[in-house]
C-alpha cells in the first residue's frame, strides 16, 4: 500500500514547526540555550502565543524535538561514513572520527545543544525520539570497537569490566544491538569517544586555535593513535592521510 502524500495543510504544519526549530537555533546560536522561548519565536514568525503551543506544548518538548533532529542528523553522518569505509576496522575508526569532527564544524550549535551546557531548567524525557536517537550515537562507536574487538581483546579484555559496571537500562540498550558484546569493549567505546569528543570540543569552543595551527593534523595523530588503543596495525598511507 502506498502512502497518501501529505495534504497542502499538512505540508504546512510542517513547515511551520521546523521554521520554529530553526528560529530556536538561531537564538541559542546568538544567546545561548537560555535564550529559547516560545514566545519570542511567536513574535519573531508574528504568530499569537496560543498559536505556537499548537505545534509544541511546552519549551520543553521543542527542546527535545531539537535535540531528536540534531542527534539523528549526527548519526546519519556517522553510520554513512562507516558504511563507505567498507569492513576494515582501520578505515572505519578513521571514517567514524573525520565524519562526527567534519559534522562540528558544519553544525557547531547543535554540537554545543546536545554537548555543552544544557538549557536552563531543562527536563529530558526519559525514552522518546531524542533518547533513541541518542542511543544511535551510541551505536554507532560501540559498533566501531565491535569490528576491532579480535584484536583489541587482547589487549583489553582482562580489564576487569561486567555488566554491573554499567546502569541496567543502558546494558539493555548495546545488548540488544551487540547480543555477544564483551563488557569491558563497552569501556573501550567510551575511551574512544572521549578522546575523540575532547579534542573536537576544544576545538569548537575555541580553545585549540591560539596554540594549534593546524587542528586537523593534531585531530588525525588522535586518530591514529586510537588505532593503535584498539590493537590495530596502522597502514602507512594512513599515517600520512
Amino acid at each position: 500500500m502506498v502512502d497518501a502524500k501529505p495534504n497542502r495543510r499538512e505540508r504546512l504544519r510542517a513547515e511551520a514547526a521546523q521554521e520554529i526549530k530553526t528560529i530556536a537555533l538561531k537564538h541559542m546560536a546568538e544567546n545561548g540555550t537560555a535564550a529559547v522561548s516560545l514566545r519570542a519565536i511567536a513574535r519573531e514568525m508574528g504568530m499569537t502565543a496560543g498559536a505556537i503551543y499548537s505545534y509544541y506544548d511546552t519549551r520543553d518538548d521543542l527542546i527535545t524535538a531539537l535535540i531528536a533532529d540534531v542527534y539523528n542528523s549526527l548519526v546519519q553522518a556517522l553510520e554513512e561514513a562507516i558504511a563507505g569505509a567498507s569492513g576494515d576496522p582501520v578505515e572505519q575508526v578513521m571514517a567514524y572520527g573525520r565524519a562526527y569532527r567534519t559534522w562540528a564544524l558544519a553544525n557547531p550549535q547543535e554540537f554545543r545543544l546536545v554537548y555543552g551546557d544544557p538549557a536552563p531548567d531543562y527536563q529530558a524525557p526519559p525514552c522518546g525520539p531524542a533518547a533513541e536517537a541518542e542511543h544511535r550515537a551510541c551505536t554507532a562507536l560501540t559498533g566501531v570497537v565491535v569490528s576491532a574487538w579480535p584484536w583489541a581483546e587482547r589487549l583489553h579484555g582482562e580489564g576487569g569490566y561486567t555488566w554491573d559496571d554499567y546502569s541496567p537500562e543502558f546494558v539493555v540498550m548495546v545488548r540488544s544491538a551487540f547480543a555477544d558484546l564483551h563488557p569491558a569493549a563497552v569501556a573501550l567505546a567510551m575511551r574512544l569517544w572521549g578522546r575523540l569528543h575532547g579534542l573536537v570540543s576544544l576545538e569548537i569552543y575555541g580553545h585549540l586555535r591560539p596554540q594549534v595551527q593546524d587542528p586537523a593534523k593534531l585531530f588525525h595523530e588522535e586518530l591514529v593513535d586510537l588505532t593503535r588503543l584498539l590493537g590495530l596495525s596502522v597502514p602507512v598511507a594512513a599515517l600520512s592521510d
